[in-house]
């Protein structure tokens, strides 16, 4: 049977990207509606991505609204991710600002244990590192903490030697330096 071919495994299809995982940001405009965070989470959770921070808010336009995506994934899968938002209805922009010149900050509250003897080492270390207090009670200091995803957890990893007794971050907003505007390149 010289004319048959034979029948050896197919070789995998090589997949575009390097398959390096790393973090991602994503800013999403997208129409101020009911329902639309719903749709871009159960998206991101077909696709198999775990958004580590999700924030969502108004923008200047009551119509419109800006979320800021946090995931991690390759190059391709994310790009196929930001492909698939735009086929939502309500998605008007997106933009993977991942290795763009931004400013990302994030917001963390931390309810820390203190006491009358520590309490001074606390406070000393919150102003260290630009955060402030925002109430003190008896047995304990809620501070705020502003600022790069990094700079928060190096706050943190010092308050935690006193305990931690709650902790919420807002996970990073993020904005492109300079004049440019996702939002302004959505607007007709």
């Amino acid at each position: 049977m010289s004319g048959d071919i034979a029948a050896g495994p197919v070789p995998a299809r090589p997949i575009p990207g390097s398959g390096e995982t790393r973090r991602h940001v994503l800013v999403a405009v997208v129409q101020n509606r009911t329902g639309v965070l719903n749709r871009v989470a159960s998206l991101m959770r077909a696709r198999d991505f775990n958004i580590e921070s999700l924030s969502v808010s108004h923008t200047d336009s009551e119509d419109v609204s800006r979320m800021t995506i946090t995931i991690h994934g390759d190059e391709f899968h994310v790009e196929q991710a930001t492909k698939q938002l735009y086929r939502l209805i309500d998605v008007l922009k997106v933009q993977d600002v991942t290795d763009e010149p931004t400013v990302q900050h994030e917001l963390a509250l931390v309810k820390v244990r203190a006491t009358d003897r520590n309490r001074g080492e606390i406070v000393s270390i919150v102003e260290m590192h630009r955060a402030r207090v925002v109430d003190l009670a008896p047995e304990s200091v809620v501070v705020e903490a502003t600022g790069t995803e990094v700079e928060v957890d190096a706050l943190l990893t010092l308050l935690r030697g006193y305990g931690i007794r709650e902790l919420v971050r807002t996970g990073a907003v993020v904005m492109a330096r300079g004049s440019g505007s996702i939002e302004e390149a959505t607007k007709r």
